[in-house]
């Protein structure tokens, strides 16, 4: 695209979307329309872009593909891009979802439509360049480009405490990540280049290493979120548009997890296992406490929020049980909770533009007049619980399988969110769907029209397929797990001699 290759074109084509949305003029119906139609047309061709990079894609090889170099700021600091089989599942669970926001976004948007269009497609580009930049500094740059759409699609177009909200994701996501570009000088100054390729095999110093791992993990942390600096998810999820919240929660949250993968890993090993029971601590606490506190809510939104941090935790717990299992089961477990805990947003979305009102206790005997909301409701609602046969049964299964190889004491902890899990999901879908329809103004209420229905059908198949067939995401990530773990093991085992030799 443009002479340039298929990642750049990835990163290119929803700009190129949205300035072709702001040169629209005329008559504001039209113009609305018309910038809902070219958000939607570029966001699938953009998913179609990412289509073509996967079958081009070797998921066999732990090696970056699909790289591109381009000059940029210096010699050592370059528009470097590329994927492996950590980093490609992701970039296509973000082109896949973009056209269902679009979708989901057609009538509950109505003033500053063309706006919102390209604050969406600006976010679409910059969520794709955290998961395809190969240089430091790039990955920094998207990932703190982010804040600022994301910014103005809560404050702008949120609830009523929508600026408090967008404010307090604002300063949560950047104070986190001050100390990660420190980090970033650091590492530059002691490796003498920030490609990300070349830092992998760079060996830091242990004490060094101490120092970077908590400057990443307080931005990754803040990301993700960790308990206790989960507080703004809440508040931002309530406020933020129905489509806001899809990616959000899908999406946004999920680079803090990558980045545990990406950097803290396997460019700081000697800290990632000392700091271990940490990030155990914390995930076990995280998992527990915001289960019950999501028992406690009586706002559908809010309830969700809370279920999305408790199984964040289930994915740092896995991610730093240094297990096959434990690795995988936390990467899938991330596409999987993007593909649920976007629908679940994008059902409360449903009722919410009927009858303007998220709390559980406004609701109740929808299956009577809403049969088919009903069922797919019921659908992600259990893959929420982790039922098998569904999506969220894989990655928590593999992900406790992991902690029980290390320590079934964490594993035993983690166990019980399965347990707390069913009870708030369960206790949210009996409220809402099941019970008699007696409050007036639900007896008027239809069921799913056909635009509704072409969102949640298809997020509907790939949570039942993928927990039938996980292969195809799990193939993804099996060869750079072995290669992580390979390399991990090998830096720990040179540091251990290198201590022995020394004393």
């Amino acid at each position: 695209m443009f002479g340039l290759g298929i990642l750049s074109g990835l990163l290119v084509l929803p700009l190129v979307g949205a300035a072709f949305i702001l040169t629209l003029r005329g008559e504001e119906e039209a113009v609305r329309s018309n910038a809902r139609w070219a958000a939607l047309v570029t966001t699938v061709a953009t998913f179609v872009l990412s289509v073509v990079a996967w079958q081009r894609f070797d998921g066999g090889n732990a090696a970056f593909q699909l790289v591109e170099t381009h000059a940029w700021l210096t010699d050592s600091i370059r528009f470097k891009l590329g994927v492996d089989g950590f980093s490609m599942p992701f970039v296509l669970l973000t082109t896949f979802l973009m056209p269902f926001c679009i979708i989901a976004s057609w009538q509950p948007i109505e003033t500053r439509v063309k706006e919102y269009m390209v604050a969406f497609l600006v976010l679409e580009t910059t969520m794709i360049g955290v998961f395809v930049a190969l240089d430091l500094v790039l990955f920094y740059l998207f990932f703190e480009a982010g804040l600022i759409p994301m910014f103005l699609i809560i404050g702008v177009w949120g609830g009523k405490r929508r600026v408090y909200a967008a404010f307090k994701f604002f300063l949560y996501t950047l104070l986190g990540s001050v100390l990660m570009l420190l980090a970033v000088m650091a590492m530059y100054w002691d490796a003498g280049t920030t490609d990300i390729a070349v830092l992998l095999k760079h060996r830091f110093a242990p004490a060094m290493q101490t120092w970077l791992w908590l400057a990443f993990f307080a931005s990754f942390a803040v990301k993700m979120p960790m308990w206790p600096v989960h507080t703004w998810l809440p508040d931002a999820h309530v406020e933020a548009p129905t489509a806001g919240s899809v990616i959000l929660a899908a999406i946004l949250l999920k680079m803090g997890g990558y980045g545990f993968i990406r950097f803290s890993i396997p460019m700081f090993p000697d800290a990632s296992v000392y700091f271990t029971p940490l990030v155990y601590a914390l995930s076990i606490v995280a998992i527990i406490y915001t289960s019950l506190v999501a028992m406690m809510q009586e706002d559908m939104k809010k309830l969700i929020a809370y279920s999305s941090v408790a199984h964040m935790g289930f994915v740092t717990m896995g991610l730093f049980t240094m297990t096959p299992q434990g690795i995988q089961g936390a990467m899938f477990q991330m596409v999987s909770h993007g593909l649920v805990s976007g629908a679940l947003f994008l059902c409360v979305g449903v009722v919410y533009d009927r009858l303007h009102t998220r709390m559980i206790a406004d609701y109740g005997g929808l299956v009577h007049r809403m049969p088919v909301y009903a069922t797919c409701f019921m659908v992600f609602t259990m893959a929420n619980v982790g039922l098998p046969g569904t999506s969220g049964f894989v990655g928590e299964f593999l992900t406790l399988t992991g902690a029980f190889k290390v320590n079934s004491w964490v594993a035993f902890f983690a166990t019980t969110g399965v347990i707390l899990s069913a009870a708030y999901a369960l206790w949210l879908y009996r409220r809402v769907i099941f019970g008699k329809l007696e409050k007036e103004k639900l007896k008027s209420m239809p069921d799913l029209n056909y635009r509704e229905v072409l969102v949640l059908v298809p997020l509907l198949l790939l949570v039942i397929w993928y927990g039938v067939q996980p292969g195809a995401v799990l193939d993804a990530f099996a060869a750079p797990t072995t290669e992580l773990l390979k390399s991990t093991q090998a830096a720990l085992s040179a540091a251990k001699t290198a201590a022995l030799t020394l004393h």
